[in-house]
């Protein structure tokens, strides 16, 4: 087991992946930096090989695909996660180290938006969907993740080998996020420098495309974490749409005695129904949750265990 592993995923990053590399291994001497290429069609394997790096490779196309790769095949105490864009300054790298070998976070952000993201940065549309997408959820789960999307971060050896990686692209880094503050993990937050890509490197980041993504995931996730609160709001939402059309059903018997709209009148109870429905499948969704949590916490006391039979 490698005490610090520097992961490194790749597409088409021959302008910078060499220097990546090189400032990798300058910040962590002891770590082992893997270069994962993802369908490069340039010199970015030749150039990563020549500054010193692993090589490694995942045939599907996209960034959560590489990151399940690297999760499933990497064994070490901490994991550094960095993007071969040079956009990250890897001088940080052994402050978020430390916190994970030293202090016990089982997830290290590497915050760009307390610093200078916004003024690096030149995609306004992509500051405005970081900013939108930590408030969502920092609001939804009661969090306090500084930076949701950055792809600097640190990781435990319990936080990637329990962590289940279902995206495929760029919405990965909004799923650890959730994973993390959902299990109550610890996370910590390290103010990192931000530089934009250097000209003529080119973002793989859709704006519009896998902001959609991110979006959706979010929604996908809170109603996956956050049940019982996802389908309380679905039922009071169900409960007004009958009432508003249930009153002037009422009125009308009220002042007639007579229930002109048999139709409103049973698909109002049709649709209470539903609203009732909706309660119960939070409540049960809800108490599978808490049974998903217990395991997961029987989980991570084996891999702790083990750990220490290893260090042993």
């Amino acid at each position: 087991m490698d005490k610090i592993a520097v992961l490194i995923p790749c597409y088409n990053e021959e302008q910078t992946i060499e220097k990546v590399v090189r400032d990798a291994k300058e910040a962590l001497p002891e770590a082992v930096v893997y270069v994962y290429d993802n369908n490069s069609k340039d010199r970015t394997v030749e150039l990563a090989k020549k500054a010193g790096a692993v090589i490694r490779y995942e045939h599907k196309q996209g960034k959560g695909n590489v990151i399940r790769r690297m999760f499933r095949e990497i064994e070490a105490r901490c994991y550094i996660m960095v993007d071969g864009d040079d956009t990250y300054p890897m001088e940080y790298a052994r402050q978020m180290a430390d916190k994970v070998l030293e202090y016990g976070s089982d997830m290290v952000v590497g915050d760009r938006l307390s610093s200078t993201y916004y003024t690096e940065n030149k995609r306004p549309f992509h500051n405005m969907g970081n900013s939108l997408v930590k408030r969502s959820i920092n609001t939804l789960f009661h969090s306090d993740i500084q930076d949701i999307m950055t792809g600097f971060r640190a990781f435990s050896y319990q936080f990637v080998k329990t962590f289940p990686v279902m995206s495929k692209g760029f919405e990965i880094e909004t799923e650890m996020t959730i994973h993390a503050v959902y299990n109550n993990l610890q996370v910590d937050n390290v103010v990192v420098n931000y530089r934009d890509r250097p000209e003529g490197s080119e973002s793989k980041l859709n704006t519009y495309k896998d902001g959609i993504k991110v979006l959706f995931t979010i929604f996908k996730m809170f109603r996956q974490y956050r049940p019982l609160l996802f389908f309380w709001i679905v039922a009071v939402l169900l409960t007004l749409i009958s009432a508003v059309f249930f009153i002037p059903v009422l009125i009308d018997f009220a002042e007639t005695g007579l229930v002109a709209k048999f139709p409103t009148l049973i698909v109002c109870g049709f649709v209470e129904l539903a609203a009732v429905q909706s309660v119960f499948t939070g409540l049960i969704l809800h108490n599978l949750g808490v049974q998903d949590r217990r395991n997961f916490e029987i989980q991570r006391n084996m891999i702790e265990a083990m750990m220490e039979k290893q260090g042993e």
